[in-house]
């Protein structure tokens, strides 16, 4: 049984709802019930006995336009663990991406962050690099880019709150750095934070990394790990927007893209790309009335 719940363009639901369905039964794939959620009004529940989950979600895709959606192969529960990537996903930034704004770096730096985020450039060998350029910049810097300009995206707090007052366990794990992913996580409310650490020296930035390098296999397996500690039965989250959140995402029960490069958005089961974060409590059933604002 494959389960999809969506949220798309009120004023198009019931043509594209139609048109989907009349896509899925070409394939063979035939919808057993289509229904608005009693709790989230806006989100259209559709149950189908069979089929192809990359099938159907680019049926989905191709029907409803941009939506956001959560498809599963059994019943949808809240998770008790969410992962999540920091950059571009709970942050409206790259963190390095503006820091290298103060080094007069930001053209050089995004071009190669974006390449990583696509896929196209080893993770690892683009942070180094990145990294190696912000030599000397002050540590000053870091604070004055925090407080100027990272900002949370919408939803982020209301989402990570409202899990963690479910029992969810969150994380933040990010390939960017703990000097802003701690006062983030903190801002948000994540309980646990994994990411990579900037050498400083006599006040600037030395270049180097001072820790082993947190890349897409760490994501993996902090997710892994933490799936382990909670034991059997327990359902897991994971978000991201690029290339190095893909393996956390593809290990996760429900792994979700949010505004993601095609790479993880191809890699997910789901995706936001209409709503806010708050999106991903209506794909799962919670109640505005008991979101945590």
């Amino acid at each position: 049984m494959l389960i999809a719940r969506l949220i798309a363009d009120p004023a198009v639901l019931e043509t594209a709802l139609a048109t989907a369905t009349a896509a899925l039964a070409d394939k063979g794939w035939h919808v057993a019930e289509a229904t608005m959620l009693d709790f989230c009004g806006d989100v259209l529940q559709i149950s189908l006995p069979d089929g192809d989950a990359d099938g159907v979600r680019a049926i989905l895709s191709d029907a409803f336009g941009p939506s956001d959606l959560l498809l599963s192969s059994g019943p949808i529960e809240v998770p008790h663990l969410f992962v999540s990537d920091m950059d571009s996903t709970m942050i409206g930034q790259e963190c390095i991406d503006e820091l290298a704004d103060f080094a007069g770096l930001k053209p050089q730096i995004a071009a190669i962050t974006e390449r990583a985020m696509q896929g196209e450039l080893d993770f690892a060998s683009a942070l180094t690099e990145r990294v190696g350029l912000l030599k000397d910049l002050p540590e000053a810097a870091i604070q004055q880019c925090l407080d100027e300009r990272i900002r949370p995206m919408p939803g982020a707090r209301t989402l990570v709150e409202t899990l963690n007052a479910r029992g969810c366990h969150t994380v933040l794990v990010t390939g960017g750095f703990h000097s802003f992913a701690d006062p983030v996580a903190e801002m948000l409310g994540f309980t646990r934070v994994v990411g990579n650490v900037l050498g400083v020296a006599q006040g600037k930035l030395t270049g180097n990394l001072a820790a082993a390098i947190v890349d897409s296999s760490v994501k993996q397996k902090t997710l892994e790990e933490e799936m382990a500690r909670l034991g059997a039965g327990a359902r897991s989250l994971a978000m991201g927007d690029g290339a190095n959140d893909i393996p956390m995402i593809e290990a996760a029960d429900y792994g979700i893209s949010y505004y993601a490069k095609p790479k993880a958005r191809a890699a997910a089961d789901g995706w936001v790309e209409r709503g806010d974060l708050t999106s991903v409590l209506k794909l799962f059933d919670v109640p505005e009335s008991e979101w945590i604002k």
